[in-house]
């Protein structure tokens, strides 16, 4: 069963507070930055007009990560940035200055030496890390959780990494990562913060930012009324809240924050509301792999607690869902490739959108712009095509039966020509049957 809840404590605390570290003026820093590299392109926003109309919604927009860098994902915008700031501070420059043509230079090589790079990665954060090492040439070190798909490793040892699969899961392959960063003199590069390591995070989740700075370019003047944002530590959905908090301020849309249901460590963090920080544990198995993180970045929950509306915790079905709607798109509309932690948040709008308990906390009616982040491709191919390669539209009950798979190992990209579904009469007829349950915080 889905939950949903309510958060009314972040209207207790200063809303515009906090946010300098994400704004704007930030954003635009970042993204000149990231603009830099040569695989630069600004990520597709997609506009699903027919979707929208089909579930009663003025308009929904999708932002495509697969296209990022060629790497199939957003990581690389959080690794590669907070890499240039360490570097920025033994050059002793200001990473302003920092651009890719002055760190491939050969004097910069000579006056850094050799470097390790170490992280703990279900896969994209680790490949962004291992490409930007590589660039660099430097040497990266990326360790992955229990369960993490083959082809998400060799991606990684692809640029030349050292890449092993633990046995552990994701939080305990931090603390590992962690550990041969001391051993080995390395720097460590994670998106989770503790006690003395805060700055390696918040310049990862600075460089997350580039995407809203991007998506209001894209928007031309359009308001976003509802975003909705999926978490694994929260560092991509803290920087993102904070970025459109400190760009639309009193004009701030709802932000609901997506999870796992085996993996809610921030869901369980605001529906506890005692001021701390709470941990899930166990296997974490969920097929949003990236999103398999049992403990919550202290950073990030600082952003959510006072800019996010409503936490959701899902099972994986929604997910699923999320994937099919957007790989087999209503005739009309363009297709997104988006992979099991991409999909999240398209999924629990359209399914929240559809249940009336879960609606009336949501606030979703006809005048309502949806925006969403697909954060991801198809980066576990095999599991990309055993969920998403399904006819739509969707009969009740769809979502628990197997779906159909293709022979070909090779990677599918969708031609929207092709996979465009037929029309239907009504959302009804397009939803699966799911269980959810909506509170409100007090």
């Amino acid at each position: 069963m889905a939950e949903l809840i309510h958060y009314l404590h972040q209207q207790k605390e200063d809303n515009l507070s906090g946010v300098n570290h994400y704004g704007y003026e930030q954003a635009e820093k970042v993204c000149r930055f990231h603009s830099s590299f040569p695989e630069y392109t600004v990520t597709p926003l997609v506009r699903l007009e027919n979707l929208a109309k089909l579930f009663g919604v003025k308009d929904i927009y999708v932002k495509d990560e697969s296209y990022r860098f060629g790497l199939n994902a957003f990581k690389v915008l959080g690794g590669s940035y907070a890499i240039a700031c360490e570097l920025a501070k033994r050059l002793q420059l200001p990473v302003e200055e920092l651009t890719y043509d002055k760190l491939m230079a050969p004097e910069v090589k000579q006056k850094l030496g050799e470097l390790i790079f170490v992280t703990a990665t279900d896969g994209n954060h680790g490949r962004g890390v291992a490409w930007t090492a590589s660039r660099l040439q430097q040497k990266a070190i990326v360790l992955m959780p229990k369960g993490t798909e083959l082809a998400r490793l060799e991606a990684i040892k692809a640029f030349g990494a050292e890449a092993y699969i633990t046995d552990v899961n994701y939080d305990d392959t931090v603390r590992m990562a962690r550990k041969i960063a001391a051993e080995c003199g390395g720097i460590m590069v994670q998106d989770t913060s503790w006690e003395g390591y805060e700055d390696v995070p918040l310049h990862i989740m600075q460089g997350y930012t580039t995407m809203g700075y991007e998506i209001v370019q894209q928007l031309q003047g359009v308001r976003p009324t509802h975003v909705f944002l999926q978490a694994g530590v929260g560092a991509m959905a803290g920087a993102v809240a904070a970025f459109f908090a400190d760009y639309y301020k009193a004009d701030k849309p709802i932000i609901t924050i997506v999870e796992p249901e085996k993996a809610d460590c921030i869901f369980k963090t605001a529906k506890a509301d005692d001021g701390k920080l709470h941990n899930v544990t166990g296997a974490l198995d969920s097929i949003m792999a990236g999103l398999c993180c049992g403990e919550p970045c202290s950073l990030a929950w600082d952003m959510l607690r006072r800019y996010a509306d409503n936490f959701a915790s899902m099972p994986d079905e929604f997910a699923a869902y999320g994937m099919r709607v957007l790989g087999n798109p209503l005739s009309g509309d363009t297709a997104v490739v988006s992979g099991e932690s991409g999909a999240a948040g398209l999924g629990f709008a359209l399914l929240g959108r559809s249940d009336a308990q879960a609606n009336s906390l949501l606030q979703l009616d006809e005048s309502s712009v949806v925006l969403c982040i697909s954060t991801e491709g198809d980066t576990a191919p095999a599991k990309y095509r055993s969920i998403a390669r399904i006819s739509m539209p969707f009969a009740v009950g769809t979502l628990n039966s197997k779906p159909r798979t293709l022979s070909s190992n090779r990677p599918v990209r969708i031609d929207p020509a092709r996979a465009s579904a037929r029309n239907v009469r009504s959302a009804n007829e397009y939803i699966p049957a799911v269980s959810m349950r909506a509170a409100v915080i007090q």
